[in-house]
């Protein structure tokens, strides 16, 4: 899948995760400052997948409802990232392993960001699973942010400082 035949644009992987949602929010900032489209990922599983509205013990919903409620908390992601009103946003959920839906939404893009940590049960190490492995198998820049207590100041990233606390990119 070539998300942005044009020309490239940024890809942004999100699981409903803070450190997610603080990467959604750097990518749309930067893609705002680029002037490229944002691409916002979520790859998902049953078990990934947030409980659809009529889940109840012993009754497992269609899939179909599990994907309405992925979308559903996907577009809230969004909505909640306050993404500059200039970019052009698109969303995709793919019932998919996240590595593997962020590997084919990359190609053609020009960067892929990801948090460094997800949902995932790995505590403890600097990074998660996903972004180890998305960095080994795009073709495109990968950048991995981590939430902190701090937020980048204005301008392109804030102060190195600033930038290097938040930001690790894996330049192709």
């Amino acid at each position: 899948m070539d998300a942005f035949p044009g020309g490239g644009g940024i890809v942004v992987g999100v699981d409903g995760s803070a450190c997610a949602r603080t990467a959604l929010a750097w990518a749309g900032r930067l893609a705002g400052r680029a002037g490229l489209p944002l691409l916002v990922v979520r790859g998902w599983s049953l078990t990934t997948a947030p409980r659809p509205a009529s889940w109840e013990p012993a009754y497992v919903p269609p899939l179909a409802e599990y994907e309405a409620a992925v979308r559903q908390a996907l577009d809230d992601d969004v909505a909640a990232a306050g993404l500059p009103a200039d970019v052009a946003v698109s969303c995709l959920a793919v019932h998919r392993a996240p590595v593997d839906a962020l590997v084919a939404a990359a190609a053609g893009a020009e960067l892929l960001v990801v948090g460094s940590r997800g949902r995932g049960g790995a505590r403890g190490r600097l990074m998660g699973s996903v972004a180890t492995s998305v960095m080994r198998a795009v073709d495109c820049p990968v950048t991995v942010v981590r939430p902190s207590g701090t937020t980048p100041g204005p301008g392109p990233g804030g102060t190195r400082e600033e930038r290097h606390e938040h930001v690790h990119t894996d330049a192709r």
